[in-house]
Order: C-alpha cells, then sequence, then structure tokens
C-alpha cells in the first residue's frame, strides 16, 4: 500500500464516519425502494473529495462523482437486495442499513487505494 499512517488513518475517519451516516439513511428509508440513494449518494461524494484531499488532490464535484461511479458496480447488488426484502419491516431496515454502509465502505477504500497510487506514481 502507498498510504503512510497518518493518511490511513485519515481515510479510517473519513470512511467510517460516511459508512455510519449511509447505514442511518439506509434503516431510515428502507421501506422507499430507491428513497436512500438521494441522500447516500451526497454523502459517498463528500467522502470522495475528502479522501482526495488526504492524497492532495482537489477534486470537482463532477470528477468525485464519475469516481464514485466507477467504483459503485456492486450498487447492482445493493439494489437487489433492497428491493427483494427492503420492504419488509425491521429486517429490511437492518439489511439495507448494512448493506449501505458496506458498500459505501467498499467504495471508500477503493478510491483511497486509488488514490494513493495515483500520488505515488505522480510523484
Amino acid at each position: 500500500t502507498y498510504m503512510t499512517d497518518t493518511q490511513k488513518a485519515k481515510c479510517h475517519a473519513i470512511i467510517h464516519t460516511a459508512s455510519a451516516s449511509a447505514a442511518a439513511v439506509g434503516a431510515g428509508l428502507a421501506q422507499i425502494p430507491g428513497s436512500d440513494n438521494a441522500v447516500i449518494t451526497p454523502i459517498q461524494l463528500v467522502m470522495t473529495i475528502s479522501l482526495g484531499r488526504v492524497f492532495g488532490l482537489e477534486l470537482t464535484e463532477s470528477a468525485a462523482g464519475a469516481a464514485v461511479a466507477s467504483a459503485a458496480a456492486a450498487t447492482v447488488g445493493r439494489t437487489a437486495s433492497q428491493f427483494l426484502i427492503g420492504w419488509v419491516p425491521v429486517a429490511g431496515n437492518i439489511i439495507n442499513a448494512g448493506t449501505a454502509a458496506t458498500i459505501t465502505e467498499a467504495i471508500g477504500w477503493l478510491l483511497a487505494e486509488g488514490f494513493a497510487s495515483q500520488t505515488c506514481n505522480a510523484g
């Protein structure tokens, strides 16, 4: 890995904060399929921009959106689980929260690794 301990610690804080926020949104909006995307996407954009800053990268909102989109191929599985079980009270809330957090976490670490290697190769 190309990250310093300080960069890892900053990424950890940024990613876990975003994942916890995504989980809260996912749990709260589980019974309305797809409704949480409007709130989770901005959380992931802020996470992406913040991660870029850790590595000295200034990302525009559109560049952050493209980075999230390219890292979010797993959203297909999330959407499927949401439609299959997301509407079930309690179980749907728990599953939706877990899925939102897990995917946000995965996207965050994929992007952090990518930014780290990008800045390492540039230097």
